[in-house]
C-alpha cells in the first residue's frame, strides 16, 4: 500500500540491483556461513553434553558397583549365612541402575532448572515486585506438596524394590538348581512361584505409577493460580491505566518461563524418591561391619612352617548356642591330623575357624606361635589350601580353573599339578586338553574328575597348611580310589588337617580327634581309639566292619 502500483516495477527493479550488489552477495555469503557455523556449534555442543552427561553416570554406576563388590567380597561368611544373594544383585543392578539414570538424565536439567528460576525471578521483580511475591506466595505449597509427596512415593518405591528383590531371588534360585528342578519335575512349581511374585511386582509398580501419574494434574492445577490471578488483577490495572497492556504480556511470558522449570522441578519429586530408597538401599550394604577385623597394622607372614594351636576355643554361630566349647590342640608342623565326630559336632568350624571365615568368640589360634588376628586376612589364607566335599569349578577351561588360586602359574606348574592329582589322565582325552571349557560349576565333568582338577588347584598353590574336608565322601569307590592317590601326592611335606565322614581316609594319619559336641572326647591313632572301645570304635563298626545281617532268608 506504501508503494503505489504504478511504482512497482520501478521498486521490483531498484530491489533486483540491490540484490546484483556485491556488498549484499557477501552479506549473504557471510550469513549463510554464519548460519552453518552456528548450526554445527550446536550440534557438537549437544553431543558434549551428551557425551559427559553419560560419562559421568556411567563413571558414577561403575565406582558404586565396584565399591559395593569390593565391600562384599570382605565381609565375613557370618553375613551370608543369613543373607539372601538375590537381593544383593538386585541392589548391585537395578538400584546402580536407578542412580545412574538420574545422573545422565535428571541432574543437569535440575541444575538448568534451577538457574532458570534465579533468573527469571530476578527479571520479574525488576518488571513487577507485587506480582513477583505472588507468583512466589505459591511456592509454600509447592513444597508441603512435594514433601508430602516425596514420603508416599518412597514408601511405595521402597515397596517395588523389595518385591523386585524377591524375584530376583526367586528366578537366582530356580537357575541354580535348575537339575534338581527337572529332577523332581517341579518346573511348574518354580514357575508358579515366579508368577505370584512377578504379580506383586507388578501391583507395587502399578501403584507406584499411580502416585506419580497423580502429581503432575495436581502441580498444574496449583501452578495455575498464580497466572490467573496476575491476569485478573492485570485487567484491572489496565483499565484503570496504571500497568500497559504491553507490560502485563511481559509479565505473563516471563511468568511462563518461570512455572515451567518450577512444574519441572516439582515433578522430579518422584525421580528423587526414587533415587533416594536406591541410595539407602546401597548404604545399607556399604555400612555393614565385618564380624572378621584386621589388626591395625596387621603383619603379612612368610612361608610359614605349619605348627597350628588351638587356646580355649569357643565359638557360637547364634548367641546362647555354642559350637565349639573350650577346645585346646596342637597340631605339629608337617602332621597329619584327622578330625571325626556325629553331625553337628564342629568339624568344619574349626577348619573354618582357622582360616579366619570366622573369629571365636574367646580363646586364640596361633600359626608357628603368632596369633593369627595378628596377620593380614590374605597372608594368612595364601598359607592355606582347600580341597573341599564338592570342588566348585568356574565357567572358564580347565588351566584357567587349575591355576584359580594361583593365576601367575607357569604352564609347566599347571601340568605338573595335574600329573599329580591324577588329572591328566581324562584331560589329555578331552578335545582340547587343558583349553578345553568346563560348564557352569562344572557339570559337565565327573564329580572324581572335579575333585581332582581341586587337587591339582590347590598343589598349585603350595601352600604348607591343606584343609581337606571330606573330600571323598561323595566319590564312588573307583573315583576314591583316585582322588586318595591324587591326595597323597598333595600332602607330602604340608601341615595337613582331615575332616572325615569315611574313616578309611583317616585310618593312616598321625593322631586322630573325635569332636562330639564341640569338644575333644578322645584322640589318638586308629589302633588306640580301636581299642578304647569309644565313639571312635562304635563308628568303626558301623562303617568299616559292619555285623552280618541276621536276617534269615527266606525258604
Amino acid at each position: 500500500n506504501v508503494i503505489g502500483h504504478h511504482q512497482l516495477p520501478r521498486f521490483l527493479r531498484c530491489m533486483d540491483a540491490i540484490f546484483q550488489h556485491e556488498s549484499f552477495i557477501e552479506l549473504g555469503t557471510v550469513a549463510a556461513t554464519s548460519y552453518l557455523i552456528i548450526t554445527a556449534i550446536g550440534a557438537i555442543a549437544g553431543f558434549v553434553d551428551n557425551y559427559y552427561n553419560e560419562k559421568v553416570a556411567q563413571l558414577i554406576a561403575n565406582d558404586l558397583r565396584n565399591k559395593m563388590y569390593h565391600h562384599l567380597q570382605h565381609l565375613s561368611l557370618a553375613y551370608y549365612d543369613s543373607h539372601q544373594t538375590g537381593k544383593l544383585l538386585s541392589t548391585l543392578t537395578a538400584d546402580v541402575s536407578t542412580i545412574q539414570d538420574f545422573a545422565s538424565e535428571t541432574l543437569m536439567k535440575m541444575l538448568v532448572d534451577s538457574l532458570t528460576i534465579l533468573g527469571m525471578i530476578a527479571i520479574m521483580f525488576y518488571l513487577d515486585s507485587d506480582f513477583t511475591l505472588v507468583a512466589l506466595a505459591v511456592a509454600p505449597f509447592l513444597l508441603f506438596f512435594v514433601a508430602r509427596f516425596k514420603k508416599v512415593m518412597k514408601n511405595a518405591t521402597r515397596e517395588v524394590r523389595k518385591d523386585q528383590s524377591d524375584m530376583f531371588i526367586v528366578l537366582q534360585k530356580g537357575l541354580e538348581s535348575i537339575r534338581e528342578v527337572n529332577a523332581f519335575g517341579r518346573q511348574y512349581f518354580e514357575e508358579a512361584r515366579l508368577w505370584r511374585i512377578s504379580q506383586e511386582t507388578v501391583n507395587a509398580s502399578l501403584r507406584a505409577k499411580s502416585v506419580k501419574s497423580a502429581v503432575s494434574p495436581l502441580v498444574t492445577i496449583t501452578v495455575a493460580a498464580c497466572p490467573a490471578f496476575v491476569l485478573w488483577r492485570g485487567a484491572h490495572l489496565v483499565a484503570a491505566g496504571t500497568m500497559s497492556v504491553g507490560a502485563l504480556t511481559v509479565f505473563l511470558w516471563y511468568m511462563s518461563k518461570f512455572f515451567s522449570p518450577v512444574q519441572d522441578l516439582a515433578k522430579m519429586a518422584s525421580t528423587i524418591a526414587m533415587v533416594t530408597v536406591s541410595l539407602e538401599r546401597i548404604e545399607g550394604i556399604l555400612r555393614l561391619q565385618t564380624n572378621v577385623k584386621e589388626v591395625a597394622k596387621p603383619i603379612k607372614p612368610g612361608k610359614v612352617k605349619g605348627e597350628i594351636t588351638f587356646e580355649h576355643i569357643c565359638f557360637e554361630y547364634l548367641p546362647g548356642e555354642p559350637v565349639i566349647n573350650d577346645l585346646n590342640m596342637e597340631i605339629s608342623s608337617g602332621q597329619r591330623i584327622g578330625i571325626c565326630g556325629p553331625t553337628g559336632s564342629g568339624k568344619s568350624t574349626i577348619v573354618s575357624l582357622i582360616a579366619r571365615f570366622y573369629d571365636p568368640v574367646s580363646g586364640r589360634i596361633l600359626i608357628d606361635g603368632t596369633d593369627i588376628s595378628q596377620f593380614t586376612l590374605d597372608g594368612l589364607r595364601e598359607q592355606i589350601g582347600f580341597v573341599l566335599q564338592d570342588t566348585l569349578l568356574f565357567f572358564g577351561s580347565i588351566r584357567e580353573n587349575i591355576a584359580y588360586g594361583r593365576p601367575e602359574a607357569s604352564e609347566d606348574e599347571i601340568r605338573e599339578a595335574a600329573r599329580l592329582a591324577n588329572a591328566m589322565e581324562f584331560i589329555e582325552k578331552m578335545p582340547n586338553g587343558l583349553e578345553t571349557m568346563v560348564g557352569e560349576r562344572g557339570f559337565t565333568l565327573s564329580g572324581g574328575q572335579r575333585q581332582r582338577i581341586g587337587i591339582a588347584r590347590a598343589i598349585v598353590r603350595n601352600s604348607p597348611i591343606l584343609i581337606l574336608d571330606e573330600p571323598t565322601s561323595s566319590l564312588d569307590s573307583e573315583s576314591e580310589k583316585q582322588v586318595m592317590e591324587a591326595l597323597e601326592n598333595l600332602m607330602v611335606g604340608r601341615t595337613v588337617i582331615i575332616i572325615a565322614h569315611r574313616l578309611n581316609t583317616i585310618r593312616n594319619v598321625d593322631k586322630i580327634i573325635v569332636l562330639c559336641k564341640g569338644e575333644i572326647t578322645e584322640d589318638g591313632t586308629h589302633e588306640e581309639l580301636i581299642v578304647k572301645k569309644g565313639i571312635y570304635r562304635q563308628m568303626c563298626n558301623e562303617q568299616l566292619w559292619p555285623e552280618p545281617s541276621t536276617v534269615k532268608p527266606a525258604i
